[in-house]
């Protein structure tokens, strides 16, 4: 089985490589040295891949899962409301799956 680590690191490689630019989220709560906790900011579900096509400027999200990975609720939820915007947004499960979701002939 694919760790979702290995996989997401496919995937910015090939998105880069099809003209995109590819951004990592890194969400969550961080305990610093001096006991004050960080926290990125970003909202929950937040995807873990974002970025652009840099042909057109086309704003996606990607949530990427291993083959037995499931959805968090608040991840189900950041997505509905990435489908009700104009954005590109999709689960990916290979890097396929992220093609797909980037393509120029998938604008909502």
């Amino acid at each position: 089985m694919t760790s979702e680590h290995d996989l997401q690191n496919q995937v910015r490689v090939a998105l880069s490589l099809h003209g995109c630019t590819v951004f990592r989220a890194n969400v969550g709560k961080v305990r610093m040295p001096n006991g004050r906790w960080f926290d990125t900011g970003l909202p929950n579900g937040f995807s873990d891949l974002f970025g652009f096509r840099n042909s057109d400027g086309k704003i996606f999200f990607i949530e990427m899962k291993n083959e037995i990975g499931r959805l968090r609720p608040d991840q189900v939820r950041f997505g509905e409301v990435m489908k009700n915007r104009n954005v590109l947004y999709g689960v990916a499960r290979s890097v396929e799956d992220a093609l797909k979701i980037v393509g120029e002939d998938n604008d909502n």
